[in-house]
């Protein structure tokens, strides 16, 4: 298995951003669909995740990345890591968040809210070290610091690692397919194509005849 940059989507990020390489060599970098590198050129994928210099990291050398730019077909070859990391992701325990990443919590919890709304309040508990009462604060608007707020990745922020995130997204999406259908929500223009006083109405209701409610007052005797 070949070896990819950590936080892949906060180092293509950074790549698009600063250097010239191309979609096609950054998506092979971080294992991303090369339309996923473009949507994050265009704003419309990774909203909220901070870019990651792989430099600075000592993922990838500045030569590396002066080669990857001047030739389009070289591909980037990543640093041997100073450390074993186990990819395995946390399962027991609870999880210290340091003072300084503490105030980021509100932020991690906002972006988790609104892209990945199939985790369970207990996921996001774990990922961003909070409780269930700050959790539905934050998705009510009553967070005490609910305007000040922002979705930031905490991937980015430090509070959890990429491959922990993955692991609860990849969960909740099981229970989403294993979870038995209900009724379905129509579409607004489906919704304006029903009259929602259909099914109020009785059999008789639904057609009335003209000519057979006049003919009932024409049988009637007229009252001298």
């Amino acid at each position: 298995m070949r070896n990819t940059p950590l936080m892949p989507k906060a180092t293509a990020v950074w790549l698009v951003d600063n250097t010239a390489l191309t979609f096609e060599q950054i998506a092979e970098l971080c294992m991303l669909h090369i339309l996923e590198v473009q949507g994050i050129a265009d704003g419309e994928v990774a909203q909220g995740i901070k870019g990651q210099n792989p430099v600075i990291t000592g993922q990838i050398n500045r030569t590396e990345l002066e080669k990857a730019e001047n030739d389009p077909n070289y591909r980037i070859k990543l640093l041997a890591p100073k450390h074993n990391i186990s990819d395995k992701p946390r399962t027991k325990g609870p999880r210290y968040t340091p003072l300084s990443r503490r105030h980021d919590r509100p932020n991690a919890i906002l972006w988790l809210l609104r892209h990945h709304p199939e985790l369970k309040d207990t996921q996001i508990g774990r990922l961003a070290g909070t409780t269930k009462p700050t959790i539905e604060a934050i998705r009510d608007r009553t967070h005490w610091n609910s305007a000040n707020l922002s979705p930031i990745d905490p991937v980015s922020l430090g509070l959890c690692s990429q491959v922990e995130l993955d692991a609860e997204v990849k969960k909740a999406a099981k229970w989403v397919v294993a979870k038995p259908e209900g009724d379905v929500l129509m579409s607004p223009e489906e919704s304006l194509q029903v009259n929602p006083f259909d099914n109020d109405q009785s059999e008789d209701d639904k057609e009335v005849d003209a000519s057979s409610v006049f003919s009932n007052f024409a049988d009637k005797p007229s009252e001298e």
